[in-house]
């Protein structure tokens, strides 16, 4: 007989990494306030885990319990996730007015995303690339080079 159940296991994981890294940055660059999806998503973690206790099989089990625990840390990572954007590691939306009053106040908030860089560095650009391979001892140009 073919067992099922890993691969369901492995696929519930996945999911559950895929919804905690892009659907948490979506939902607290979205959102007004952070607090009632965390307790939507705190419910909804325990509502599985309690009943991944009573499944009908351990692979629904199993699977109820993966995505239940990773709705918990997700509901942990939204309130993470807006002290990123407070301390500039994250970009802000100014859409959103709790992004909009934190690029108000001028601390650290940042609208850029830090993660969209070139290898070197420096900002990615439509126009931004190196013409020539750099050379030992030699030094990246200091300006994009446009053709």
């Amino acid at each position: 007989m073919v067992q099922l159940a890993g691969f369901w296991m492995a696929t519930a994981t996945f999911v559950g990494i895929w919804w905690g890294h892009i659907g948490v940055r979506w939902l607290e660059r979205s959102v007004v306030r952070v607090e009632p999806p965390a307790a939507i998503l705190t419910a909804a973690g325990l509502g599985l885990n309690l009943y991944a206790l009573f499944a009908p099989s351990m692979t629904v089990a199993g699977v109820c319990s993966i995505i239940g625990i990773t709705l918990l840390w997700d509901a942990y990572e939204l309130f993470r996730q807006q002290r990123r954007v407070l301390k500039g590691h994250a970009p802000a939306n100014p859409n959103n007015p709790r992004h909009a009053a934190y690029l108000a106040a001028a601390g650290h908030v940042t609208t850029e995303n830090l993660l969209d860089r070139e290898p070197t560095g420096r900002p990615a650009g439509p126009a931004r690339h190196v013409t020539a391979p750099i050379r030992r001892g030699e030094s990246y140009p200091t300006s994009a080079s446009t053709d």
